[in-house]
């Protein structure tokens, strides 16, 4: 057994783990603040993300400790949730002390296109590239970095006003134009993960609203080339749509 704790959205968490590997894996957010929280993991939740893992992946064998890893997000996510902080599935894009997150299901193109943004626009970086948090306050919402960013390992521990979501889709012709919350609500709730408790499950939703009425939304047509980027950017940090 190792324990550390961790600063995830402004909120220190204890971390009680079998592997050391996974405060390795978290190296970046760790502190000496005195915990908010406290999330335990055991072996036996490390079996549900193997039987998990099977059954929607088709994968039969993860190692236990990269396992562990998807099992201490997954408890922390439901801590969080009480403090009204949401874990949705997406790639968010920083520039200028801004954020917009950009969001699809696995496989679409969210990182080849935030690849773009870095390539075409200097200063821009990537906050997190796969599992950021969303903090929803009374007036703003802050994505919030976390060691879950992917394969790549794209991402920085900061927290920074989120001012649009984009669901991207691809197209061979390049298009951007805004949707309402009605309209995005599915995708939304897709991206976004979810409780099984049926209180908790509520709460989310209520959440997602407020997510989708303090930020911009968007959905982007795109097929990867730069052209793509410059639509993008422009819509979300010009402040217009093209």
């Amino acid at each position: 057994m190792t324990a550390f704790t961790l600063s995830l959205a402004g909120v220190p968490i204890r971390v009680e783990a079998l592997f050391e590997s996974t405060a390795r894996y978290c190296k970046d957010y760790l502190t000496d603040e005195a915990p908010a929280l406290c999330v335990r993991v055991t072996q036996a939740d490390i079996g549900f993300e193997q039987e998990k893992s099977a059954s929607e992946y088709g994968v039969c064998r993860y190692s236990d400790a990269y396992l562990e890893t998807l099992a201490v997000y997954r408890k922390i996510a439901a801590a969080l949730l009480e403090r009204d902080i949401l874990l949705m599935h997406g790639a968010v894009m920083a520039c200028g002390g801004r954020a917009c997150l950009f969001t699809a299901p696995s496989g679409t193109g969210k990182t080849t296109h935030c690849r773009l943004w870095l390539s075409e626009f200097p200063g821009t970086h990537v906050l997190n590239g796969d599992k950021p948090l969303l903090r929803v306050e009374t007036d703003r919402v802050l994505a919030c970095g976390t060691p879950w960013r992917g394969k790549e390992q794209l991402g920085r521990n900061e927290m920074l006003p989120l001012e649009a979501i984009c669901f991207l889709e691809r197209d061979e012709v390049n298009h951007i134009e805004a949707v309402s919350l009605r309209d995005a609500l599915p995708s939304l709730i897709a991206q976004t993960n979810r409780p099984t408790e049926p209180q908790a499950v509520m709460h989310t939703l209520e959440l997602i609203g407020r997510v989708g009425g303090m930020a911009r939304l968007y959905r982007l047509g795109c097929n990867m080339e730069p052209e793509a980027a410059h639509i993008s950017y422009h819509a979300l940090f010009g402040g217009k749509t093209p």
